[in-house]
């Protein structure tokens, strides 16, 4: 699935980065047919870099590759990162596989683990053999309900480990240490985004939860309900796929990011009340926002410090939250008409 939108958001990414570190270089993208994944194997195949992805469609889509098949420098792997064998050496392993939405990981808790767990030690395994540079995306919620806003990589957490969503942080939070514990013993280059709320083009929209961006949008554009749980006064960071994905290979290519943690995301805070408005004005939508119970585990803020990708790797967002919300509004709109 590819048109003038991604298209022009992808030649963004690429002008942000340097051609040269992935020119050439064989890259297992894992999870490679998802929102994130699918952006950064794009960008990896136009800098004509040789690009394996790895994705059991879980929760990854087709639709989101299918028009890289016929490029020869780009093979589709439907195997599950768990028990997939690589064969051969890659240059640079970025390791998202797993599921992402709390509806989907509550109602696959057990595989969340797994792909966390024994998929992330099948992937060092696969790095250590292979001499690879590896990239983990983690998330913000090993913060749990962070007690430090801006939140900051130094900041340990506050989680329930038998909670709601548990088996996603907890996952999360065990391969970073698994990481860890790679790059202490064996000196693996490795790096772990923790990446904040991202949204844009190729974002699900399914779920009656998840998604706040895109599940806003396709009700505004239906002229449905806005579902607000809760009372709309917690808080998220929503930072632009393009932006986010500059982050990720910035990090996975920078020299001094080696055994880093680093977050990923925008330090634009705004209420889920504020989102749904702000979605409601952009595309004249006469529906009205409805407010439902607030799940169990909802963190009440999330707002990253992302001081340190801005020294290490002179990273900031540029989007800000109108501009991306407007383009992601009218890639929406594009599809559905």
């Amino acid at each position: 699935m590819i048109d003038e939108i991604i298209l022009e958001d992808i030649e963004r990414i690429k002008g942000d980065l340097k051609g040269e570190d992935f020119e050439g270089k064989r890259v297992l993208v894992t999870g490679g047919a998802g929102f994130i994944g699918s952006w950064l194997v794009d960008v990896l195949v136009s800098f004509d870099a040789e690009v394996n992805c790895l994705d059991n469609l879980s929760t990854g889509k087709m639709e989101n590759i299918d028009h890289l098949l016929d490029k020869p420098r780009f093979k589709f792997i439907n195997k599950d990162v768990c028990t997939f064998k690589g064969g051969i050496k890659y240059d640079h392993i970025l390791h998202l596989a797993s599921r992402a939405s709390p509806e989907e990981y509550q109602q696959h808790p057990i595989e969340t683990l797994q792909t966390n767990s024994v998929g992330s030690y099948n992937m060092l395994e696969l790095a250590r053999k292979s001499d690879s540079r590896i990239l983990f995306t983690s998330t913000s919620e090993v913060y749990g309900n962070a007690e430090v806003f801006p939140t900051p990589e130094s900041c340990w957490g506050h989680v329930n480990p038998i909670g709601a969503r548990s088996c996603y942080y907890e996952g999360k939070r065990f391969a970073e240490s698994l990481f860890m514990a790679y790059h202490k013993r064996y000196g693996l280059d490795m790096r772990i985004a923790r990446i904040f709320n991202s949204y844009g083009p190729r974002l699900r929209a399914e779920g009656v939860y998840g998604r706040a961006v895109s599940r806003f949008i396709a009700q505004a554009l239906a002229n449905q309900p806005l579902t607000v749980y809760g009372d709309g006064t917690q808080t998220r960071s929503f930072c632009y796929l393009t932006d986010t994905s500059v982050g990720l290979l910035l990090l996975s290519t920078d020299e001094g990011a080696r055994g880093e943690v680093v977050n990923v995301g925008t330090s634009e805070e705004v209420t889920i009340l504020e989102l749904a408005q702000k979605i409601k004005q952009l595309t004249g939508s006469a529906s009205p926002i409805t407010f439902h119970p607030l799940p169990e585990g909802d963190p009440r803020r999330r707002c990253p410090d992302v001081g340190k990708a801005e020294r290490l790797l002179r990273w900031k967002p540029k989007i800000s939250l109108e501009e991306g919300l407007t383009r992601t509004i009218t890639w929406f709109q594009k599809r559905s008409t």
